[in-house]
This record gives C-alpha cells, structure tokens and sequence, in this order.
C-alpha cells in the first residue's frame, strides 16, 4: 500500500512538464530554418488576414461562400498560432520545455480547430454544390441564418469529437521519459509517452480521426461530382469555365490537406511512424496554411476586383488628404 502510494505521488511529480523535441537532425541549421518558418508564418497571417478584412469591408464579397472562406481564414490563422510559436522557439533556441496543462491544451486546440477546418471544407463544398447544381434554390437554402448554423454545427462537432480522447489520455499514467519526439504536443507523441494501456484510446482516436476525414471528404467527393457532371453539361465554354473556376481552388488545397492527416492520423497504432508524423505536419500547419491565402486570392477575380476597389478607395482618400493640406 506504502509502495504504491509513493508510486503514485512519484508520477505525480514526474508529469509536472514535458520537452518538445523538434528537430535534432536540422537544428545545427536552426536560425535558417527559424528565418524560413517566421516569414511562412507571416506570410500565412497576413494573407489570411487579408481574406478576412477583404470579405467583411466589400459588400460584394458578402455572399455564403466568402463567409465561410473568412470562417475558414480565421480558424487558420489561429490553428497555426497553436503550434508555430513553439516551433520557432525550437529552431532559436533548442529544446523547449511545455508544461502538462499546456500541453494538452494545445493538443486539444489543434484537434478542435483541425477537425472544424476539415468539416468546415465539406460545408464549402457543399455549398458550391448549390450554387453550381441548384441555382434556384441556392439564396433561399444558404440564407444567413442557415450559414451561421452551418459553421455553429463545425465548431460543436470539432469539439465534442476531440474533447473526449484528450480527456481520457490525459487521466494515463506518465512514468517514463517525457521528451516529446515532435514540435508541438499531438495525440500519437502523447500516447507513445503514457506508461498506461492505452490500447483503447488508440482504437477510439482511430475511429474518430477516420470518422472526421472519411465523412468529410465523402460529402466532398459526392458534392464535386455532380458539380462535375452539372458543369459538362452547361451549353456555352464561357459558362464552364465561370462554373469551374469557382470550386478549382478549393479542389488544389484538398489533396494536401487530406493527404497529410491521413498518414499522420488514419492507423489503429497511433504511436507508428512517429518520425515521419513530424514532417507529414509540416505539411498542414506551414505549407497548406501559406498556399491558402495565395490561392484563393491569386485566382479568383472577384478578390482581383475588392483588391483594386480597396486600392482605389486608399489613393483617392491618400488625394483628399493631400489636397487638404495644400
């Protein structure tokens, strides 16, 4: 009984914090790698930033889609904020200790935010469906009310899924080495750290994270088909390549996205291939966040025109103020 009384108060001391490994192999190159990540990071900020102010400032951008793009640009922006600040410090400074509580915080943020992002483009695809497929229908279906339900149903389903594994792995046993093979606190390094069976919580996160993706890119795959099958079918090239390049953006950000979660989440085993997690997250939390900004703005004409309407509108105000002071 007195051992394990001592037994427990020792893990209970042993669990205080944790070190987020990094990157060992790279960190002799750590200040470039620190450069190229913070300029990405901005990069991703300020773009997504711009999305957001571009869609709530010009009224012509505010329809259903671009509120759910600025949904998606503001989740973004906080979803690498969960992570990217550690990383940084990584790269500066080596080694970065996280506390337990921390941790499994911003495990649970990234979760949260990951899961609504990916319900988030089902919804998107979704209502391009409309938009391309039901015409008629669209403004009466996707009305305001509708919107702001759809994306309260992303946030609720992002929690509620994700909330339980971190509750239960957080109640295991950590009596081992605490260095986090990763650079921010995920599922799969967590459990590979717990001493405890955790042979159930591997199983439950394997079915959720294969739930979240399988549903998600389902509604996609379905909802582009038939824009597919709507769009061959238009009489005139003009009105085909209208009704394309509305969706092409979002087609080129779904292979990343979901081909990166896969590998990291979709395995019963969610301590395999733990090294290559690392890299496999690079994808969605540096690359797919900087690509976002640049194509959905580089491509589509209508964020051309509020961008040169905005222009505009700051050099005719920049000749009032100028011919004040004259």
């Amino acid at each position: 009984m007195e051992k394990s009384v001592m037994e427990d108060a020792r893990n209970q001391t042993e669990v205080q914090e944790f070190t987020l490994e990094g990157f060992p192999s790279v960190q002799h190159l750590g200040k470039v790698l620190f450069l190229v990540h913070l300029l990405a990071y901005l990069a991703s900020i300020m773009g997504n930033i711009l999305i957001i102010t571009i869609t709530w400032a010009d009224h012509h951008l505010q329809t259903p889609m671009y509120f759910f793009l600025s949904s998606f640009s503001f989740f973004e922006c906080c979803f690498i904020t969960t992570v990217i600040p550690k990383l940084l410090a990584i790269f500066l400074s080596g080694r970065q200790s996280i506390s337990f509580a921390a941790c499994f915080t911003q495990a649970f943020v990234f979760l949260f935010l990951g899961t609504t992002v990916f319900f988030l483009m089902a919804v998107l695809s979704l209502d391009r469906y409309l938009a391309i497929c039901k015409p008629l229908y669209y403004p009466t279906i996707m009305n305001p009310r509708m919107c702001f339900l759809l994306l309260t149903a992303c946030l609720a389903l992002g929690f509620v899924l994700m909330v339980v594994p971190i509750i239960i792995l957080s109640q295991s046993s950590f009596c081992g080495p605490h260095v986090i093979p990763h650079f921010f606190c995920d599922f799969g390094p967590l459990i590979h750290l717990s001493c405890s069976d955790t042979r159930s919580t591997e199983m439950l996160a394997f079915v959720l994270a294969l739930f979240v993706l399988l549903t998600s890119l389902i509604i996609t795959i379905i909802a582009y088909s038939n824009i597919v099958v709507t769009i061959v079918g238009l009489p005139s090239a003009k009105e085909k390549q209208k009704a394309f390049s509305t969706c092409s953006s979002h087609l080129i950000v779904l292979p990343l996205m979901y081909g990166s979660c896969i590998f990291i989440y979709v395995k019963p085993k969610q301590t395999n291939r733990l090294d290559s997690n690392r890299e496999a997250a690079l994808v969605n939390t540096v690359v797919t966040p900087l690509l976002n900004p640049v194509i959905y703005t580089l491509r589509n004409k209508q964020v051309h025109q509020a961008l040169r309407d905005a222009l505009s509108r700051v050099r005719l105000i920049q000749q009032i103020l100028m011919n004040s002071l004259i």
